[in-house]
């Protein structure tokens, strides 16, 4: 068992160094195209966008919950009881002066799921057996808050690419209630019943790129594009974005497709998470 936690530590470690490196290749030529005085963006007016995003993904990891007095350490891949989103908001606000901006970006889930059939936990570091029966009420808040500042580092009039760099608030919320019945060999009775919390608050500092390539010639289609990468409180996080949008006079829709995941440390009771899903995004301009 020690021998697998190194080799997982060590996958971890090279996978944040890998993709660490791949961004540092990506962002090294932009970085070139940084103007050596930052006066001849002082004059620029500053132009707003506020975007409405509906973002709905499915959300997996494993989670270790204890109950009030410490018993238990219930370990299940929450993905195997969750599939119900109970509310939603995501917003995006962007201002920009010549080549530079700042950026704000929320997202806030409330979730929930009653589930009778689970198996595939375990309580103790005991499996639970393939014919016990496993009820759960599971309930998760997450809210997640990115504030960057950013360069237009390119800027034509088929193709923009913006540096971007700034920290990311996590604050995810988990409890579970459960109840187990049937044949469950070792698994001591105390344990059989609980309800279990688990949480984590954490900052990362991130870097990253975006940009959009337009499709036709007036530009009205196009494809706009995000990854960043990050630590701090977290081991690990990264985040994706693509997709395709159309201009109009008042602004622009997008529809396309959002990951954002993390490894979590050895100690954090969630020990990965991540967020994947469709969404779709309404932009206006100012």
């Amino acid at each position: 068992m020690k021998r697998t936690w190194e080799a997982m530590t060590t996958i971890r470690a090279f996978r944040a160094r890998a993709a660490t490196a791949v961004l540092a290749t990506v962002l090294a030529p932009a970085a070139t195209l940084l103007p050596v005085t930052a006066s001849a963006q002082s004059s620029a007016p500053w132009t707003f966008q506020a975007t409405l995003n509906g973002w709905f993904p499915d959300i997996g990891g494993r989670t270790r919950f204890a109950d009030a007095a410490g018993r238990g350490d219930f370990e299940i891949d929450i993905g195997n009881i969750l599939d119900k989103l109970e509310f939603t908001f995501q917003g995006t606000f962007d201002a920009r002066s010549g080549r530079f901006g700042v950026l704000a970006d929320v997202v806030y889930m409330s979730v929930g799921q009653a589930e009778s059939t689970t198996r595939g936990g375990s309580i103790g570091g005991i499996s639970i057996p393939v014919d016990a029966r496993l009820s759960t009420e599971f309930d998760m808040k997450s809210r997640i808050w990115t504030a960057a500042g950013y360069y237009r580092a390119i800027e034509t009039p088929g193709v923009t690419l913006d540096v971007v760099g700034g920290l990311r608030y996590t604050d995810v919320t988990q409890t579970l209630d459960w109840s187990l019945s049937g044949n469950l060999g070792p698994i001591p009775a105390p344990s059989r019943t609980g309800r279990g919390r688990a949480s984590v608050t954490h900052w990362d500092a991130i870097v990253g790129v975006r940009g959009r390539a337009s499709l036709t010639p007036d530009n009205t289609w196009f494809v706009p594009w995000y990854i960043d990468i990050g630590t701090g409180d977290s081991d690990f996080t990264w985040q994706a974005m693509a997709g395709v949008g159309y201009a109009f006079t008042w602004g622009e829709a997008v529809a396309g497709w959002r990951y954002l995941g993390y490894d979590m440390p050895d100690s954090s009771r969630l020990t990965d998470i991540s967020f994947s899903g469709p969404m779709v995004g309404a932009s206006f301009r100012w």
